[in-house]
């Protein structure tokens, strides 16, 4: 399938993503609780300078303000029955900024899970699932989205059910789970899982990899994870900037522009092709990741003690991949902060 991403994948070895949706969005004044998905609407200024702010400082592709823009998300701010809505105005809005940027810029549509538990646990079906992500995928398209992007997954079968709701908006796709539980994901999941995942579903995604997570060292372990199974697919790592510590009653990421320059440099040479950063990453990290990956050379795949040299220690002792033909997995233990 010819669209944007591939083709922007075919002429580079590197695409820089953007940083973080909720902490931009919290800087500029949303408030807890409120749904970033209204501001599409309600404040179309300031999400198109959320864009605009990952665009200046680089970034060849940016994520839609549509993370929770499901009818299951939305149902919980009573704007369950404007899900084309929010997500075209959402989409809408990443292309005025994408087509005014002067060079290639790729708009994709971020689709974040319904928040339910899919059978047989939970009561969410799978046919309700794909009806759902088809519904949000339908006004992403009309809102001239290039690319859908799934992201902190925890579950197959939501994974599963995205994919095929992705097929019937005939558009391509890519797909990341957040991996925060010593090394799986809540629902169990590891590197190797969703790498052999993907290569079951009758449409797979363009790229795939992980997102969120626990910190830049763990995820960079979980892309060691990804390149172990051979895959040929373009690997995805989007990590947190640093981790998460509370500040004077606010959530503050510790992790430095100077360090993420580090991480982004590293990522590539772990083995991802499209890297970003996550929760904490501000345009000021973006800028050092793009002059990381712009003005260094490809290096060697790093160790395990390499990482956590450069980006402090694994959260947890395993990646829940042991067996696996891996590198070396010696971690140290976090600090207390």
């Amino acid at each position: 399938m010819t669209n944007a991403l591939n083709t922007f994948l075919e002429t580079n070895d590197t695409i820089l993503a953007d940083g973080a949706t909720g902490t931009n969005l919290f800087n500029m004044g949303l408030q807890s609780g409120d749904a970033p998905e209204l501001w599409n609407v309600d404040s179309p200024e300031k999400i198109k300078a959320l864009y605009q702010g990952s665009v200046d400082a680089g970034s060849d592709l940016f994520l839609t303000n549509t993370f929770g823009g499901t009818s299951a998300r939305l149902k919980l701010h009573d704007a369950q029955n404007r899900v084309a809505e929010l997500n075209r105005v959402g989409a809408e809005l990443g292309r005025e900024v994408a087509d005014k940027a002067g060079r290639p810029v790729i708009v994709a549509g971020s689709v974040g899970p319904t928040g339910e538990i899919m059978e047989p646990i939970g009561s969410l079906s799978h046919a309700g699932a794909v009806e759902m992500f088809h519904e949000q995928a339908e006004a992403l398209k009309a809102g001239g989205a290039d690319v859908l992007w799934l992201e902190t997954i925890s579950a197959p079968e939501e994974f599963r059910a995205a994919a095929e709701a992705f097929a019937l908006a005939d558009m391509p796709w890519c797909g990341t789970m957040s991996f925060d539980t010593a090394g799986r994901t809540m629902m169990g999941v590891t590197s190797a899982d969703l790498a052999q995942l993907v290569e079951t579903l009758p449409n797979p995604p363009v790229a795939f990899g992980a997102n969120c997570g626990t910190g830049a060292s763990d995820i960079l372990r979980t892309v060691l994870g990804f390149v172990a199974q051979g895959t040929e697919r373009p690997v995805i790592s989007k990590g947190n900037a640093g981790i998460p510590k509370y500040v004077n009653g606010h959530i503050h990421y510790d992790g430095t522009p100077e360090l993420m320059g580090q991480y982004a440099a590293m990522a590539r040479d772990s083995g991802a092709t499209i890297i970003g950063g996550c929760c904490g990453t501000m345009p000021a990290h973006l800028r050092k990741m793009r002059e990381a990956l712009d003005t260094t050379s490809c290096g060697s795949r790093p160790t395990l003690d390499q990482i956590t040299e450069a980006l402090g220690p694994f959260s947890s002792a395993s990646d829940g991949t042991e067996g696996a033909d891996v590198p070396e997995r010696r971690a140290r233990r976090r600090r207390r902060a």
